[in-house]
């Protein structure tokens, strides 16, 4: 029986799938045509499910290693216990987005959830390759913990999430923060994350059912690490697929669709991290593509995956 998308996934897909069709995909290594492509489509996404009231935004600013400025958005729930709090990674592959675009997922979780977030303007690829986005999250960290007091949270009680890209850079960002001592990370939750710079041989299997392709990855890795990318010298750090021992990384939440580009490195970190003793939820979603979430979000896979996000949200 051969791979096929979830029927209520498909159906979500039918509108655009004529256009995707007729669409010539860009050329590797263009990457002013794929944020020229995907960042409308992001933003329709975030707002074609409703901003829910009552919370709140307030912007606030760091410096960076280097002396750039970083802005960082604070989302409040009204009447949320003062507790735990996330870091947030908007995704994009490291080379588009920005925290604009993500409002509407954010307020979602924070509203569901009542846990307040703090979402991270990174600096971007290929004008700012890495380290500079994970650096650019390690301050954050590093502000949040600082001023944990004043914004109500327990300094013990921080996550780290991300989807895609920014799920790469939260895995990342819990190795970083182990190398250095700190700041405490107590929780990782990854949502079909961005791992492992040498994923580049097709699957023919999902090939008909990609949203983020092969092309994409063989862009967007090599815009964030340049010739090193696919290489024998890339760190953990900037590809956590690269670690070779997890021993101490904060539990872990893992999920990815069966149709997704990053299905086996996702799966092959999950069981990375439970050999090293980190406990870890896995879920793998059949019929599921990347961002299936944002674009069927009324299916029943979509709710499943939200409710439980939220769940986790709850247990930091």
């Amino acid at each position: 029986m051969a791979l096929s998308l979830d029927p209520e996934i498909a159906q979500a897909l039918a509108p655009m799938a004529g256009a995707m069709a007729d669409a010539t995909p860009p050329a590797v290594g263009d990457i002013a045509a794929r944020r020229a492509m995907w960042e409308p489509i992001i933003g329709a996404a975030g707002t074609a499910q409703p901003i829910p009231a009552g919370v709140h935004t307030s912007e606030h600013h760091t410096t960076a290693g280097d002396g750039a400025r970083i802005t960082m958005r604070w989302y409040t729930k009204d009447g949320a216990a003062p507790g735990p709090a996330v870091l947030f990674f908007h995704g994009g592959g490291y080379i588009f987005g920005h925290i604009d675009l993500f409002d509407g997922p954010v307020s979602r979780y924070v509203s569901a959830s009542g846990v307040p977030m703090l979402s991270v303007e990174y600096r971007r690829a290929p004008e700012h390759p890495f380290p500079t986005p994970l650096d650019d999250a390690y301050t954050a960290l590093r502000w949040l913990h600082a001023h944990a007091a004043e914004l109500g949270v327990d300094p013990d009680r921080i996550g780290v999430m991300g989807d895609s890209a920014g799920g790469g850079m939260a895995a990342g960002l819990t190795i970083l923060a182990r190398k250095r001592g700190g700041p405490k990370i107590a929780r990782q939750i990854l949502i079909m994350p961005m791992l492992d710079d040498r994923t580049t041989t097709p699957d023919a299997h999902i090939a008909p059912y990609l949203l983020w392709s092969y092309d994409d990855s063989l862009t967007a890795w090599p815009a964030l690490l340049g010739e090193a990318a696919g290489g024998p010298d890339v760190p953990a750090t900037a590809a956590p697929a690269r670690l070779k021992d997890a021993t101490g990384l904060p539990p872990a939440y893992i999920e990815v669709g069966q149709l997704d580009v990053f299905r086996d490195e996702d799966t092959a970190y999950a069981t990375k991290l439970s050999r090293a003793g980190v406990p870890v939820e896995f879920h793998l979603h059949p019929g599921a593509p990347h961002e299936f979430d944002s674009i069927a979000f009324t299916s029943d896979v979509a709710r499943r995956a939200i409710a439980d996000r939220v769940r986790v949200l709850k247990s930091i």
